[in-house]
C-alpha cells in the first residue's frame, strides 16, 4: 500500500491504522494557470509594500499558527504519523520563526554601503518574483515556512507543491495565510502531478524553485531549472555522521545520539544516522545506547508519551525493512529491534546496528527511518576519515571534551553544518544546508533572506 497519488488525486492515508482520510484532486492546466496569475499579481503588490509592513504581515501569521494549533499538529499526526507533541512543537516552532525575521529581517535587507569612495556605490536586495516550492512531508509545516518565510519578507510570492500525502496540511497552511490577512497570490498552494510541476518550472512567471527532497527528485528538479535558467536551491538527503570520541561525555552522547536518530520516527535529513565511535568507548557507548533506544515508546502517535509513530508510507517502510535486511547479510549485527511492528498500521521497531563497515548498506545509503547504525573508529584520524566517506554533506556532530580538537575537525568535515557537542537542529539565527549530493543553497539565517534576491548594485557618478 502507498499513499502518494492515484492518477487524478492526491491520497492521504493514515498511517497508524491504513485508512484513507483524504483525496484532492489535481489541477487542471486553467486552475494551474489561475495559480500563477495569482502569484505574479500579488507580487507586483506584495514587493511595493515596505519590509516593515511585510514584518508586521508576519507577526500575524504568527498569531494565526498559533491560533489553529491544535487543528494543524492533530493533521500533521493524522497524514503523516509525527507523534503528537512533536506536531505541536514543529507548530510553535513555526510561529516564532515567523517573528524572528518580522524582529530582524529588515535588516538583512538593508542597503548595505561598499568601499567605492564617497559612499557612491551600493547593494540593494530586490526581490525575484514568485518562487515555486517543491516540498516534503516529513516536517508538513515547518519545512515550508523556514523556506517560505526569508523568502516573503525579502518581497517574493511563494507556490507551493506539496507532497500527496500532506495536501491537508498545506491547505490548512493556506488558511492560515488568508487570516493573517496577506496579499491574495502571495502564498498559493498547487496540487498538480509531476508534469505539472515541470510546466511550472518552465512558466516565465515563475522566478526560481526550491526543493527539499530525496537526491533523485533533486536532480529532476534541478535539471528542469537548470534548462529554464532559473536559479534553484536543493536540500536533499544526508546520511549524518555523529562521531564520539574517548574522552567525551557519554551519558551526553548517549541523549543526544537518540534525540538526534529517533525524532520523528528517524525521518529527518539531518538525522545522526552513523554513529561513529572511538574503539576505547565504543563497548560502553553501544550498551548505553542500545538501553536508551529500547525504552523509547513506540505506538498511537496521538499519545502524549509516545516517541516513534508510524512511518509515513508503507512503501517506505518497506524499503528500509529491505535496507535492515540487506546490511544483516552484509554482517552487521542486530542489537536491537529489526522488523516491523506487529499489528496494523506502518510502525518499524527502533533498531540498531552494531559492528557496521563502509562496505555496508546502512554506511553507504540513507536510510530513512529509526534505524541507527554504529561504526568503530581507530581514532580521531579514522572518525574523520569514515565521517567523510558518504556521497552526502549535510550535518555533522562531534562529541569529545577536546573542543580544539573538535574544531579542528570541524575544518575538515565535509558537510554543512557541524555541530560540536549538541546534536543537529535548525534555527533562523543560522544557516542550513548541504555539499555533495545533499544539494546546494542555503536556507535560514541572512542568507535565505537574500537567495532568492536581486544583489543589485546601485552606484552614482561613476566616471
Amino acid at each position: 500500500m502507498t499513499n502518494v497519488s492515484s492518477l487524478t488525486h492526491a491520497i492521504s492515508i493514515n498511517p497508524a491504522n491504513g485508512e484513507q482520510i483524504g483525496h484532492y484532486p489535481f489541477e487542471s492546466e486553467t486552475e494551474l494557470e489561475a495559480s500563477l496569475s495569482r502569484a505574479i499579481a500579488g507580487f507586483s503588490i506584495w514587493r511595493s509594500h515596505s519590509v516593515e509592513k511585510r514584518s508586521q504581515a508576519l507577526v500575524a501569521l504568527a498569531k494565526a499558527l498559533r491560533g489553529d494549533a491544535e487543528a494543524m499538529a492533530k493533521m500533521i499526526t493524522q497524514e503523516m504519523g509525527k507523534p503528537i507533541t512533536q506536531a505541536r512543537g514543529e507548530i510553535e516552532k513555526c510561529a516564532q520563526l515567523c517573528e524572528w525575521y518580522a524582529e530582524h529581517g529588515p535588516a538583512m535587507l538593508a542597503a548595505e554601503p561598499t568601499l567605492v569612495e564617497g559612499g557612491k556605490a551600493r547593494i540593494e536586495y530586490r526581490p525575484l518574483g514568485p518562487i515555486l516550492a517543491v516540498m516534503p512531508w516529513n516536517f508538513p509545516v515547518w519545512q515550508v515556512l523556514r523556506g517560505a518565510v526569508p523568502a516573503l519578507i525579502a518581497g517574493n510570492t511563494y507556490v507551493l507543491k506539496h507532497a500527496p500525502n500532506v495536501m491537508g496540511c498545506a491547505y490548512l497552511l493556506q488558511e492560515a495565510f488568508k487570516r493573517a490577512g496577506f496579499v491574495e497570490g502571495v502564498f498559493e498552494v498547487i496540487n498538480v502531478t509531476p508534469d505539472g510541476v515541470s510546466t511550472a518550472i518552465a512558466d516565465p512567471r515563475i522566478a526560481a524553485v526550491t526543493l527539499t527532497g530525496s537526491v533523485r527528485a533533486g536532480m529532476a528538479i534541478g535539471a528542469q531549472a537548470g534548462a529554464a535558467l532559473k536559479k534553484c536551491v536543493l536540500e536533499l538527503g544526508g546520511s549524518d555522521p555523529f562521531i564520539v570520541l574517548n574522552d567525551a561525555d557519554l551519558d551526553e552522547a548517549v541523549k543526544a545520539a537518540v534525540i538526534g536518530r529517533y525524532q520523528n520516527t528517524g525521518q529527518v535529513c539531518a538525522a545522526a544516522k552513523r554513529l561513529i565511535v572511538e574503539q576505547g568507548v565504543v563497548e560502553e557507548f553501544t550498551r548505553k545506547f542500545v538501553e536508551s533506544t529500547s525504552k523509547l515508546v513506540i505506538g498511537d502517535p496521538t499519545a502524549t508519551d509516545t516517541y516513534i509513530g508510524p512511518m509515513a508510507r508503507f512503501d517506505l517502510r518497506d524499503e528500509l525493512d529491505r535496507q535492515v535486511r540487506d546490511t544483516l547479510e552484509e554482517g552487521a549485527t542486530l542489537l536491537l529491534g529489526g522488523r516491523a511492528a506487529d499489528g496494523p498500521g506502518n510502525f518499524y521497531e527502533p533498531t540498531v546496528f552494531g559492528d557496521v563497515t563502509d562496505q555496508m548498506t546502512s554506511f553507504k545509503q540513507e536510510l530513512f527511518g529509526p534505524v541507527a547504525s554504529i561504526i568503530t573508529a581507530r581514532d580521531a584520524a579514522h572518525a574523520l576519515q569514515l565521517a567523510n566517506d558518504s556521497d552526502f554533506g549535510l550535518a555533522s556532530t562531534i562529541y569529545t571534551r577536546n573542543v580544539e580538537l573538535a574544531q579542528k575537525l570541524a575544518g575538515e568535515l565535509e558537510t554543512g553544518g557541524v555541530f560540536i557537542n549538541g546534536y543537529c537542529a535548525t534555527d533562523p539565527r543560522v544557516t542550513f544546508g548541504g555539499v555533495k549530493r545533499s544539494g546546494f543553497g542555503r536556507e535560514l539565517s541572512h542568507f535565505g533572506v537574500r537567495e532568492f534576491c536581486n544583489a543589485q548594485t546601485v552606484w552614482l557618478d561613476r566616471h
